[in-house]
């Protein structure tokens, strides 16, 4: 029997160098349930179930906020596992007061998942599910006090 790192073994009844195919043996039943033995399986990979759409990947994804409505679509692309580049400019050049109310809502939903939420520049935020986090540059902070101008 070879060994292989990438096939499973098998149980050869027959030598190496036949060319016949080696045909399946009938299968036997057994007498009892409980002496049927077990073979532990692998768990599935974590995939996240959203209606009936399962997804096994992440995504990054850039969306623009026309319309107060469009922060529910950002809502299930997060709970998707997604994370979102959004561009907040189209509803900031109709109502500024409605891209202050979405993006509250937004950190707060992402707050309340274990997500994070950050700007990116002045048009840009970036929000992420729960098991990604946003790297924040640390500055450095001294005891001097800070100039002022006087």
């Amino acid at each position: 029997m070879k060994f292989s790192l990438f096939r499973k073994q098998k149980q050869q009844t027959e030598p190496e160098n036949t060319a016949e195919p080696p045909q399946e043996e009938p299968k036997q039943e057994t007498a009892a349930p409980e002496e049927q033995q077990t073979v532990p399986q692998e768990p599935a990979p974590m995939q996240e179930t959203v209606g009936s759409v399962t997804e096994g990947k992440t995504y990054l994804k850039a969306m623009p906020l026309k319309d107060v409505a469009d922060v529910e679509n950002v809502k299930n692309e997060i709970l998707n596992g997604n994370i979102i580049i959004l561009r907040v400019t189209p509803l900031a050049n109709k109502n500024i007061d409605d891209v202050k109310n979405a993006v509250n809502e937004l950190y707060q939903f992402s707050e309340s998942i274990g997500g994070d939420i950050a700007r990116l520049g002045e048009e840009r935020v970036v929000i992420c599910p729960k098991n990604i986090r946003i790297w924040r540059e640390k500055t450095p902070t001294s005891n001097e006090p800070l100039p002022t101008a006087a």
